[in-house]
């Protein structure tokens, strides 16, 4: 008995064993601090034990060839967006903005190539839509490039609240070949969305980029472009 009294002095939950004498006992405020102690270091603990959470772009609807490698297509022309939409202005201020977001992601080496640029409108295609062996041959050809990124604005409202609709798509023109498609609609008044901008401005604040508020990305067009634009980026 008193070999366990020496090794276990004081139990943990501050109540001492029988045949200690009072005056050995700890006051009610030790045994308050000590377990107050306690319980900060397991919560330290807990929370050290989890990992951080990383910024996650939806990825419900995009293909992604597995049998492709993109880094090893080279050159990319992205060719100014198709616009379904009201608001035909939207479409350079989208293609520019996934222009400059896939820069960042240096994939691929990149050339935007406008509706009215001369060597496109030579090749007289619509730039949503299914290519020939020798259409793409041509594209090749005339782009001097070796993939071909296009597609359509399915849907753009500033109000009353941001909705983008994008559909994407990116040919490897060496072989025909589909490496990578998208089809998503963004709406800032979704929940799911509300909380991936939130996540979104956050991993801008961490990058060192000005800490705008998430609310804007909602009200502002430009920013929910952006959001957009990293979000397509994140998929590929």
């Amino acid at each position: 008995m008193n070999s366990q009294r020496t090794l276990f002095p004081f139990a943990f939950a501050g109540c001492p064993p029988a045949g200690v004498p009072r005056s050995a006992r700890p006051s009610r405020l030790a045994r308050c601090r000590s377990t107050g102690l306690v319980l900060l270091l397991v919560t330290l603990l807990l929370s050290g034990c989890r990992a951080p959470q990383a910024y996650a772009p939806a990825a419900t609807y995009y293909y992604l060839n597995p049998t492709k490698t993109l880094t090893a297509i080279g050159r990319v022309a992205i060719v100014e967006l198709q616009n379904d939409s009201s608001y035909p202005h939207i479409s350079a201020d989208i293609t520019t903005s996934l222009f400059q977001t896939l820069q960042k992601k240096q994939v691929f080496g990149l050339t935007v190539i406008h509706q009215q640029d001369p060597s496109w409108r030579s090749l007289q295609l619509e730039a949503d839509s299914t290519y020939s062996r020798d259409q793409i041959l041509a594209i090749r050809e005339t782009l001097k490039c070796d993939g071909l990124l296009l597609g359509t604005i399915t849907e753009f409202r500033p109000y009353p609240h941001m909705v983008v609709g994008l559909r994407l798509k990116l040919l490897d023109l060496r072989d025909g070949q589909l490496l990578w498609a998208l089809e998503q609609i963004w709406d800032s008044a979704d929940r799911a969305t509300e909380k991936r901008i939130k996540a979104y401005f956050e991993s801008q604040k961490r990058s060192g980029f000005a800490p705008l508020h998430e609310q804007l990305a909602a009200v502002s067009p430009l920013e929910f472009i952006k959001f957009v634009s990293f979000e397509v980026a994140g998929t590929l």
